[in-house]
């Protein structure tokens, strides 16, 4: 009898033979579960997902703005990137780390395909992440006050956070064979972003994954001037390059990748430079037209008489806007409570989102200025300044205020609170409701002294349509010049107060 020997076929050959790809998608689908079940990545997802329900409106007070909320869902999936890239990292190495690679040489599986399928687990869990944040942009964009708009090149920045920092896990398992390089790369990482963080006018900031802007403050989404596009497409040619490379170093087939990662390098390049080019000249002056001269930008609407003018996307928040004129309107006497006032939507531009500047008080009558933000302490913050013109004639002079008139002012913007002691101290700079202290507006502030303090809290405390009768009875002393806080409670009934009625020099 004659034995034939036969030649073993290479694992790669008989991968070819089978059906490589539904094992890969196989395998895919178990890493994925070990994945998603691994107890740092369960723990992450708690954390990122506890967290985003728990701030969910608290930014925005109710109303959000669109092109704020986008950029809101970018920082919570840094913590599942950095997860990722650990569990990555320590899934590719398990066969090492268990001593168990020889015996992988007798399945039809090449250690090339085997690092596709861990891969496929980092775009799984990639995805899961674009479904969160998918939901909590949602969720912020179905609210009734919701305006603006978002842009989906920034929604894509968590996702592609999370996938380029999983296949740099990966491809750091087939480079370096150690479990404690993903850590190491952990810790340089957020070195890096702490550096770059601190350069936020450097256009190098827009190397790192997430571009966190240093101000609150809100501006119309054809003036933010972000790259997000060109930002995402460099996060996507960063992480086809990882993942394609991780291929490569296992083995995989060196034309065909080769030529991918020389593609997704030129992606990487392109989104890179481009994104650091700077704010373009014609952004420059559409900034600078929109900060100085408003008014060419906006359309105005009347509404019982009072004009209020604002930026295109907010024109859904005019409703809001003049209920607030009405409700300050009605507490007032003489001819205040019929006044005519525009309301003008103002915003400094000209910095773009790198600093929060203040506006101007203006010197026109009658006319007020008012924010994009809205909720929340803008509220009563504009309420105070619809109050201080209807008292003073213009904001120039209602921010000089320095007199019992303040006490007039107050009553006026707060009389009409629910929770008027509330609104009194969300107003108030330090949160108080005693003692002397600034009270905020869209512009420059008041300053309350003691003694108006102490009048204002009497008032608060009593019956709305008693001190209502009083101030509409005694309207021209309670708005005269010279006025003091003692005068000012003699007049409206309540005891004379005890603390100082200086003001700042």
């Amino acid at each position: 009898m004659t034995a034939v020997m036969e030649k073993p076929v290479a694992s790669d050959e008989r991968a070819e033979g089978g059906r490589p790809w539904a094992a890969v998608i196989a395998l895919a689908g178990f890493e994925t579960r070990r994945l998603l079940t691994m107890l740092p990545m369960l723990i992450a997802f708690l954390v990122y997902i506890g967290w985003t329900v728990w701030r969910m409106g608290r930014d925005w007070g109710g109303y959000p703005t669109l092109q704020d909320a986008d950029r809101a869902t970018q920082s919570a999936p840094m913590l599942i990137g950095l997860t990722v890239l650990l569990c990555v990292n320590r899934a590719a190495l398990r066969s090492r780390r268990h001593g168990t690679e020889p015996h992988f040489a007798v399945l039809v599986l090449p250690q090339w395909r085997r690092t596709v399928a861990h891969a496929l687990s980092a775009l799984a869990v990639a995805l899961l992440t674009a479904v969160c944040v998918a939901a909590q942009f949602g969720r912020e964009a179905l609210r009734p006050g919701a305006i603006g708009h978002g842009s989906v090149s920034e929604l894509l920045v968590g996702p592609l956070t999370v996938l380029l920092a999983g296949l740099l896990g990966l491809l750091m398992a087939g480079l370096v064979r150690s479990s404690l390089a993903a850590p190491l790369l952990v810790v340089f990482s957020l070195f890096l972003f702490l550096f770059f963080w601190g350069t936020s006018d450097d256009g190098s900031r827009w190397l790192l994954p997430v571009v966190v802007e240093s101000t609150s403050n809100t501006l119309p989404s054809d003036l933010l001037g972000r790259p997000a596009g060109w930002h995402a497409l460099y996060l996507a040619g960063l992480a086809l390059c990882a993942g394609l490379t991780a291929v490569l170093v296992a083995g995989g087939r060196k034309p065909l990748l080769l030529t991918g990662i020389a593609g997704a390098l030129a992606m990487a390049l392109v989104g890179g430079v481009s994104q650091t080019n700077g704010e373009s000249p014609e952004l420059v002056r559409a900034r600078e037209r929109a900060s100085a001269t408003p008014e060419q930008l906006q359309s105005c609407v009347r509404r019982d008489g009072s004009t209020y003018c604002a930026f295109p996307e907010w024109g859904p928040r005019v409703g809001d806007w003049a209920g607030v004129v009405d409700r300050v309107r009605s507490l007032a006497g003489g001819g205040a409570q019929d006044q005519k006032i525009v309301v003008r939507q103002r915003v400094e531009a000209r910095y773009g989102l790198s600093s929060d500047s203040a506006l101007t008080p203006l010197e026109r009558p009658h006319e007020v200025t008012v924010g994009t933000r809205w909720g929340g302490n803008r509220v009563p913050e504009f309420s105070a300044a619809v109050a201080g013109v209807l008292v003073a004639g213009d904001e120039k002079a209602s921010t000089s205020l320095c007199d019992g008139r303040i006490v007039t002012v107050m009553w006026l913007a707060l009389g009409w609170e629910s929770d008027p002691m509330a609104a009194l101290r969300r107003v108030r700079l330090d949160n108080s409701d005693t003692g002397s202290a600034l009270v905020l507006q869209p512009t420059d502030g008041l300053y309350m002294t003691d003694a108006q303090t102490e009048v204002v809290r009497e008032l608060l405390a009593r019956p709305r349509g008693e001190v209502t009768a009083r101030v509409k009875s005694h309207w021209a002393e309670l708005t005269a010049p010279k006025l003091t806080a003692a005068r000012a409670a003699e007049l409206l009934g309540v005891k004379a107060p005890e603390g100082d009625d200086k003001c700042l020099d």
